[in-house]
């Protein structure tokens, strides 16, 4: 049987098209097979990577398509719970689900291209 620690990476989106603390690349994925979304955006000058799912409801967050972050860029927001989350954790510190965490998509950046591993329960969306 494979490892899936294994999996090959997947191409995101450009390095460039994630511009600091910017519009999140939002894509398609499965959960446990299931139908999901994912984003990436760039923080601190890194790109992090999370389920679209608010840790309080999984419910997705963006209030906007592709804008997660509150005006001043420093927190991932949830549009419909308000919860807060550490963009570079995924910790929430504020809202109803205070002390949970985002679920991370490992993510890595490369010859100026964003890629995403699968894991055993995140999949592509399209093989």
């Amino acid at each position: 049987m494979a490892d899936a620690t294994a999996a090959l990476p997947l191409p995101l989106c450009a390095s460039d098209a994630l511009i600091e603390r910017g519009l999140a690349h939002v894509f398609d994925l499965l959960e446990y097979g299931r139908p999901a979304r994912g984003f990436v955006l760039r923080f601190d000058g890194q790109p992090v990577a999370y389920l679209n799912q608010c840790a309080h409801v999984p419910a997705e967050m963006d209030w906007q398509p592709g804008r997660f972050l509150d005006d001043e860029g420093r927190w991932i927001l949830c549009s419909i719970h308000g919860a807060a989350y550490e963009p570079t954790s995924g910790l929430c510190v504020g809202g109803p689900c205070r002390g949970r965490r985002l679920k991370a998509i490992r993510v890595e950046e490369r010859d100026g291209q964003v890629y995403w591993y699968p894991s055993d329960t995140l999949k592509p969306a399209c093989p």
